[in-house]
Formats: structure tokens, C-alpha cells, sequence
């Protein structure tokens, strides 16, 4: 033992005078512990110079992890200077950290931590990665590092498929592979048996004779006396720090210095996000495909909840452009007032009034409708009896199915006859023969049928418009209703775009000849607009109602990547010891959340139109346009970026330290 030893005092080396690699300077750390401090570093001072091998040597809990870690800049010390090639890293901030680490360092760990998912030779990568090299570069330089090593035959195998001193060599491999001229080796035979720790440190010693600078951390006397220089470190404090052996012996080759430049590469970045975004979804391939399973519920669901919305919608319209969109309906009573059967506010001269006095005027159908029993035989048939004049037709744009439709002279004339909506007529006439010339009775009255309507079908609510029988406006009066007042009159004008002057034509010549406002005129123009605003809400409702399916799926990504993030915590200490910035491990979930989400988005957008065209074909009403599945798969692509971003940034937060530490 020597003199200073004997008085506790740490034994130095010789000062040297070329400025130092790595300077430590009065450097403490400190960890809170109760209501007390532990410091696992007390004051500590060492001067490392390019091309020394020097391990750091200490029991369990000497503090001896904790100096690697600043060393390495995984760490910030609490108290003192720790300079690498005269700068403070306490100037830098994170990324500027990972810099450092990425162009200086190279980690050889005890337990290797090489990524279990992917290759030697993707391992041996990965400080490239984030160095923004080109992959062949990248790819020439890590076969031609583990083919110095003993290793090129195990390139494409994983690290399960390799021996411990194998995966050692690797992760030697992967620390060569920025040319870093500082490598840090942590209890580098710690797990391995006698033999290959031999061969791990041979080859130790062969890259500081190349001019690397080693710092080998080590409790084994027999690794240690490998170093040329020896710092002992007990409870954080250096207790001895001395040159082992011979110094002129085996002389150095010029030190190694950084020469590679950090490049950030956005497009490679990512191309290498997405890769490694897939080998994680192939190594949880089951809890992918559940996580899948909630964005591709959700992006169906939206895309068929739309189509189907859009279906009904233009099925509303359809019935509603059939009554005609260039329509004005009279009818008796004051506006804001529900008109009844027994308003008789409007007269059969009122509608003539129209017909004779209004300009832009088509046709004026005066009309009055009750229900009545209809028989032919011993066939009795319950529909509407509708009054009306020839204009019903023109105004209506009917048309005739067989025979014609009254005229004007059986109106005048009080004619008995009929004409027959499709439905009544399969009812009246089950035999098949027109029933043109044929005779029904209303009120025990015969009625001639003088034409049978062309088929309509169903209204925009959903009602029969070929139930019904249409008669003489004046014969319905005289014979049917009793009451000589209308309960409507349908006006259809010439130029749709003048309606609206048409309607108040309307009004001003009925307020002249009632001498009160006793009437009210709807738009079917205007019907069609309220109809396609509440189609459009009920669709957006609808549409609303999937999206929740698809944020619940959200969520769920959300969830299973904030697993993924504690599952992978010591992946993420391995990349950011290697040189990943925050920005990369950002990327890299957020990346991974946004092939998951865009994946889902792929196929719910296969399985939605597959369940749209289902639907189709069993008779429902569905409308597919390229806008809601575009939609859809953009809310998915939007719910990755949304719903990832969290998982991410607690993963870019981990502190490197606490992550590599992680069980």
C-alpha cells in the first residue's frame, strides 16, 4: 500500500498537460432519501486523457454505476464540472446529450441489451441509425465489424440465437459502429464464463492499442489489472488513483479522435420508424390484432352508417322531387294555424282566380279528399276519394298507365266517373283485365273508370300515393264530401326560378278577395330544402354516433401503446444510450401508433364498403362516394396522431438512466 494510500488520501497519477478527453471536477451526486440525502458521489475529480484504458474499480453501492453513467452523459452530476473535450455538458440540453453520445461513446453493457426482436446485424446498426447514416453504408459497415469479430456466419440471427460471449461481441460491435473514440464497458464479463470473458477483454486491450480510450467498470481485481490505469472509488469518493504496471511498456497508438457528424434525416428516420413500427406489431401479433380490431370497427362504421345516411337521404328527396319541386300548395286558414276539414276559407273560385289572373301559372288543381269504401262485386276496398280537376295531372306530373283522364266537360257536367291509382285497381280488378269501362261503386253510386294512374309509390312519408281514386272536383262535391269548399289547391308554375314572385302573386290576389290573410302557401321548393337539412343533421348524427365507436378504438391505441411504453422502457434506454434524441423516440411511437391506427383504417375501410354493398343487396338504400371513406380513414390516421402523441412523449421523457435500469 502506498504512502498517501496509508493516510487516506487517493494516490494520482502524474498531471498531463494536453487538455484532457473527459474532466470530472469536484463532480457529486445526490439522491433524496427521506428526510435525508444519499450521495452516491462525494466529490470526485478524475482527468481521463485520449487512448487511456482505465477501469474504475469498487464494490456494489462504491458509486462506481453512477460515475459511468455521467461519464457516458446518461447522467447529470448534482454538484462540480463535468467537461467532454472542454465542453460542460451541463450547457447542453437532451438532444444535445444524445449527440454527444451518438458521435463519442460506445456502451459494452454487462447484460448485453441488445433488441431481442431484431438481427446481430440491426443491433450492431442502431448508433447509425440515429446518426443519420446511409443504409448500405450503414449495412457494409456492421457485416464488416462482426466479421472482425468472429461473427459474420451470425449476422442474421437474434440475440436468443446467440451464446452470451456471442452477444457480447455484438453489443462490442455496436459500440464500434459511429467510430466512437470513448468506449464504455459495465461489468463486460460479469455475465459471462471465463473463457469468452478472456476473449472479451483481449479484444478490450486490442482496441486501446488502436488508440481507443477504454474505461473498463469492474469489481474484479483480475479485470481490472488489465487497465493500464486503476481509480479505486469507495462509498462515491476516490480512494486510490494509480498507474497499473509499466507505462512505457506496450506504448499507444495515437488516440482515436470523433469524426462523424451527426445528420438529421427526416425521410430515413422515418422509413426506419415504419420498419421498426411493423417488427413490433409481428412480435405482440395478438394484442395487434385486438387493437387493430377497434379502429377497423370504427372506420366501418362510419363509412356504412354514411352510406346508409346518404341512402335515406336521396330516398326522402326522391319522394319529395316526385310530388314536384315546382309546386305551390294552397290551403284555407290563417298561417301559424293547422288547417282542417272544416276550414272553408277556400272556394273552387278562389283556385279559377289563380288559374285566370296569375302569371308564370302551369296549372291550378282544386282539391278536396275524404275516405271512403270503394266496391266492385263482392270486393269492398277502403282508400282516399280525391276531388279534382284535369289540371290534378299536369300539376301532380302524372301520367296515365291505360285509358285518360277526365276533362273539363265532366267537370262542368258533374260526370260519374273515376280515374284508379294502381293499388285500387289490383284490388278492385284481381282478374288482370283493364279496368277501363268498368264500373266501382262509392256511396252506392256507379262511378265509369275512365283511366288507371301510372304507379308512384311511396311518399315522403311513407305513404301509398297509388291508394287512392280520383274523381270530378264538382261530382265529389255533389256526391261524396257534401261541402262545397277546398281543402287545398295545387298550383305548378312554369319557371321554377320565379316561384318565389309566384307565391306572392298569390297571396296578394287571395288577400284581395277574402280581404284577410285566411290562407296559407307552402313551397315545395322550400319543403325540399328542410327535407335535405334534417337529412343532412340526421346524417351527421349518424355519422357522429360511428365516430365514437372510432375514438373508443382511439383509445385504445392509446392504452396498448402506454403498455407498449412500459414494456419496451429498456429498449428505449438502449436507444437513447446509443444516440437517439427525443425527437426519434417520439417518432418511433408515434410512428408505430400511426401504423396501427393507418393499418385499422386500410381495412375497416375494405370491411365497411363490404358491409355497405351487403346491405345493398338485400334491398337497402345505400349511396358509397369517395367521401366518407376518405373520412373515415383520415379521422383514423388522425386518431394515431392524436392518441399516440401521450404514449410518445412519456417515452421520450424517460430518463435514460432509469431506463436501462429497468426490470
Amino acid at each position: 500500500m502506498s504512502l498517501a494510500e496509508a493516510r487516506g488520501a487517493p494516490e494520482r497519477v502524474a498531471q498531463d498537460t494536453r487538455q484532457p478527453l473527459l474532466d470530472i471536477a469536484h463532480v457529486s451526486k445526490i439522491y433524496p432519501s427521506g428526510d435525508s440525502v444519499v450521495r452516491a458521489l462525494d466529490d470526485v475529480s478524475i482527468r481521463i486523457m485520449p487512448g487511456e484504458y482505465v477501469a474504475i474499480m469498487g464494490q456494489s453501492g462504491s458509486g462506481k454505476s453512477t460515475l459511468m453513467n455521467i461519464m457516458g452523459c446518461l447522467d447529470r452530476p448534482s454538484l462540480g464540472t463535468y467537461r467532454v473535450l472542454g465542453r460542460d455538458i451541463a450547457t447542453l440540453d437532451a438532444d444535445d446529450l444524445a449527440s454527444l453520445r451518438c458521435r463519442t461513446f460506445g456502451f459494452v453493457f454487462q447484460r448485453y441489451n441488445l433488441l431481442p426482436a431484431i438481427t446481430a446485424e440491426e443491433n450492431v446498426e442502431i448508433p447509425a441509425i440515429y446518426a443519420g447514416r446511409p443504409k448500405a453504408e450503414r449495412v457494409s459497415r456492421a457485416r464488416a465489424l462482426l466479421g472482425r469479430l468472429g461473427l459474420a456466419d451470425r449476422a442474421g440471427h437474434r440475440p436468443s440465437q446467440l451464446s452470451g460471449g456471442q452477444q457480447q461481441r455484438v453489443s462490442i460491435a455496436r459500440a464500434l459502429m459511429n467510430e466512437a473514440p470513448v468506449i464504455l464497458a459495465d461489468e463486460p464479463t460479469g455475465a459471462l464464463d471465463s473463457h469468452s470473458g478472456a476473449e472479451v477483454l483481449a479484444l478490450l486491450a486490442e482496441l486501446n492499442r488502436e488508440g481507443r480510450t477504454i474505461l473498463l467498470i469492474t469489481h474484479d481485481p483480475e479485470v481490472a489489472a488489465h487497465a493500464r490505469r486503476i481509480v479505486r472509488l469507495q462509498d462515491g469518493r476516490v480512494v486510490s488513483d494509480q498507474v497499473n504496471g509499466d507505462p512505457a511498456e506496450t506504448p499507444p497508438a495515437p488516440p482515436v479522435a470523433s469524426t462523424l457528424k451527426v445528420r438529421n434525416n427526416f425521410l430515413s428516420d422515418l422509413g426506419e420508424a415504419v420498419k421498426m413500427a411493423f417488427r413490433s406489431m409481428r412480435a405482440n401479433l395478438f394484442r395487434t390484432v385486438l387493437t387493430l380490431l377497434g379502429v377497423i370497427i370504427g372506420v366501418a362504421a362510419v363509412i356504412a352508417m354514411l352510406g346508409i345516411g346518404q341512402g335515406s337521404k336521396q330516398s326522402v328527396l326522391d319522394r319529395i322531387a316526385s310530388m314536384g319541386t315546382n309546386l305551390l300548395v294552397v290551403r284555407p286558414g290563417a298561417p301559424g294555424i293547422r288547417s282542417t276539414g272544416s276550414n272553408a276559407s277556400l272556394s273552387l273560385e278562389d283556385a279559377q282566380a289563380i288559374a285566370d289572373e296569375v302569371p308564370n301559372v302551369l296549372a291550378v288543381s282544386p282539391e278536396r279528399s275524404t275516405g271512403a269504401t270503394v266496391r266492385v262485386g263482392n270486393i269492398d276496398y277502403a282508400t282516399t276519394i280525391q276531388g279534382a280537376s284535369p289540371g290534378y295531372t299536369a300539376a301532380r306530373d302524372l301520367a296515365m298507365a291505360d285509358g285518360t283522364m277526365f276533362t273539363e266537360r265532366d267537370v262542368e257536367g258533374y260526370a260519374p266517373v273515376v280515374v284508379l291509382g294502381r293499388t285500387v285497381a289490383r284490388v278492385m280488378f284481381p282478374d288482370g283485365r283493364s279496368p277501363v269501362g268498368r264500373y266501382v261503386l262509392i256511396k252506392n253510386v256507379p262511378y265509369e273508370v275512365a283511366g288507371v294512374l301510372a304507379p308512384r309509390g311511396a311518399n315522403a312519408f311513407g305513404m301509398d300515393q297509388d291508394d287512392i281514386v280520383l274523381m270530378p272536383i264538382t261530382t265529389g262535391f255533389m256526391r261524396v264530401f257534401g261541402r262545397r269548399f277546398l281543402s287545398a289547391a295545387t298550383v305548378a308554375v312554369e319557371d321554377p326560378d320565379r316561384i318565389d314572385e309566384t307565391q306572392e302573386a298569390i297571396a296578394v290576389l287571395l288577400r284581395q278577395r277574402h280581404r284577410a290573410e285566411d290562407f296559407q302557401i307552402r313551397n315545395t321548393s322550400s319543403i325540399l330544402e328542410m327535407a335535405t337539412a334534417t337529412a343532412d343533421t340526421l346524417t351527421r348524427l349518424l355519422g357522429f354516433v360511428a365516430a365514437i365507436s372510432l375514438v373508443v378504438g382511439g383509445i385504445g391505441v392509446m392504452n396498448i401503446m402506454l403498455v407498449s411504453v412500459t414494456e419496451r422502457t429498456r429498449e428505449i434506454g438502449i436507444r437513447m444510450a446509443t444516440g437517439a434524441r427525443r425527437a426519434n423516440i417520439m417518432l418511433q411511437f408515434n410512428t408505430e401508433a400511426l401504423v396501427i391506427c393507418g393499418a385499422g383504417g386500410l381495412v375497416g375501410v375494405g370491411f365497411g364498403l363490404g358491409t355497405a354493398l351487403l346491405l345493398k343487396s338485400f334491398g337497402s338504400l345505400v349511396i358509397l362516394t369517395p367521401g366518407p371513406p376518405l373520412l373515415a380513414f383520415g379521422c383514423a390516421f388522425l386518431t394515431g396522431i392524436v392518441f399516440g402523441y401521450l404514449p410518445a412523449r412519456k417515452a421520450a421523457g424517460l430518463d435514460p438512466v432509469a431506463a436501462l435500469a429497468y426490470e
